[in-house]
């Protein structure tokens, strides 16, 4: 460690567990002169478990701008720092990119302690490939907001990645089997690490209905996976030709329905996704 400056050690803590928690996390937070925490109180809770008694300072989404100064001069200083987040991996969907980025850019050291992540721990034991993956955090709270984002990610040829909460979690799944296709794979990741842990997996509309069914389902913390959007192969027996859903397409505008609402419902009925479905029925080449 350098005499002239200090290091800022970016450090995982557990997301339900306390058994996750590291060696080498207690053994940094007891060496670092302060610990910079997104909520004192519930890292607190945290450091008394380990026995830690060094002090804190809040660092949070409302204060992180005006903070960032004060302890990048504790750190030329010579003080060492931490950084943590409530649970998991920080700058995840959490406070700490200013900090890290200014310190970075004031040639300050910057380590990692890693441990738990609930990206990681959902993607690990979803079924879901793993090979390739988009995050994309929270989902706007609302619903036209929601449904835009979405739309945008249906051709995204990774598995996607939210975070959820439980008040919003049937309203999102909805969305995503009218916008993703109902019969497209997906799967429920709930309280990770902790008591109540449940993942189930299936197709979008059999979630739909299983969350429905469990009130159990609206309560916790979420993470929703997505499977990658499906690439059409002209030989496949479980993809439609692009003829078949052609034809659906042109018999659903014949009966009257508008091309978004056409291409819902063939993306229910063939598993591929909204956005392709809808260019195809306003493409001038598809008979209307």
């Amino acid at each position: 460690m350098s005499n002239q400056s200090g290091c800022l050690y970016v450090v995982a803590t557990p997301i339900g567990n306390l058994g996750d928690m590291s060696p080498r996390a207690i053994e940094v937070l007891n060496h670092v002169a302060v610990i910079a925490a997104e909520d004192t109180r519930h890292t607190g809770r945290l450091l008394e478990q380990f026995d830690c008694r060094t002090p804190q300072l809040s660092l949070h989404e409302h204060n992180e701008a005006s903070r960032v100064q004060r302890l990048l001069e504790r750190l030329q200083a010579g003080d060492d720092i931490a950084l943590v987040s409530d649970a998991g991996t920080p700058l995840i969907s959490d406070p700490g990119y200013r900090l890290v980025r200014a310190a970075r850019e004031a040639g300050l050291t910057v380590l990692a302690v890693p441990g738990p992540s609930s990206i990681t721990a959902a993607l690990s034991v979803a079924g879901l490939p793993t090979d390739r993956f988009w995050f994309e955090g929270f989902l706007p709270a609302r619903s036209s907001a929601r449904r835009r984002r979405l739309e945008a990610l249906a051709d995204v040829s990774g598995t996607l990645v939210f975070f959820e909460a439980g008040r919003r979690l049937g309203a999102t799944l909805s969305e995503m089997a009218e916008v993703f296709g109902g019969s497209r794979e997906a799967a429920v990741a709930r309280e990770l690490t902790k008591r109540f842990e449940t993942t189930q997996m299936d197709t979008l509309a059999q979630l739909v209905d299983w969350q429905a069914a469990d009130a159990n389902q609206a309560r916790g913390e979420f993470v929703v996976m997505v499977a990658p959007a499906a690439t059409e192969v002209a030989d496949s027996a479980d993809t439609q030709s692009p003829l078949d859903v052609d034809r659906l397409l042109k018999l659903l505008r014949q009966e009257g329905l508008g091309a978004k609402a056409a291409a819902r419902v063939a993306a229910a009925l063939s598993g591929q996704s909204v956005n392709a479905l809808y260019a195809r029925a306003t493409d001038a080449s598809t008979p209307k």
